[in-house]
């Protein structure tokens, strides 16, 4: 019986587990969302979490800092993490982060899902303004190029023609 044994042991040992999740947390927290089996993000699920709640403190921010770059070594992860990723959840009791299941990987029927933390979700409407002003950028360019371009082309006909 696996009373009072916390954690799963992913067919690997304490130095490796321990490695997995620092490297998954820190794509996770540099991405804000993952693709990864279904029994890792449950693992990481608590030990982001933690990583998080630590991101959140105010009164001893340098502790803090110091206790969460023992596990996510980028620099540049800790300060997203402490700028924009704790000022997100400030108010937020806990639960950060969201697990969907995708269903079985096609190479080994290995149950997939996708990790994220809340607020990362798909927002057509950002991408599609971006994308709407730069076509529109790019099909004011276009008449212009499409009107040199025909001369050359009727040139070169006329030139065949003639031969």
């Amino acid at each position: 019986m696996r009373h009072r044994v916390a954690h799963r042991k992913l067919g690997r040992i304490t130095p490796h587990r321990i490695a997995l999740l620092r490297n998954l947390a820190t794509a996770l927290f540099e991405r804000e969302r993952i693709r990864t089996t279904l029994i890792k993000a449950k693992e990481l699920r608590p030990y982001a979490e933690k990583l998080i709640t630590l991101a959140k403190r105010e009164d001893d921010r340098v502790h803090a800092k110091r206790q969460v770059s023992r596990d996510i070594r980028d620099p540049k992860v800790v300060t997203k993490l402490f700028d924009s990723l704790g000022a997100r959840y400030a108010t937020r009791p806990g639960g950060y982060t969201r697990i969907l299941r995708l269903g079985p990987r096609r190479g080994d029927g290995a149950e997939m899902a996708i990790l994220e933390l809340l607020g990362s979700e798909y927002q057509p409407g950002k991408k599609d303004e971006k994308a709407g002003e730069k076509g529109k950028a790019a099909s004011a360019k276009e008449p212009a190029e499409k009107k040199s371009e025909k001369p050359k082309k009727a040139k070169s006909k006329e030139k065949a023609a003639e031969k």
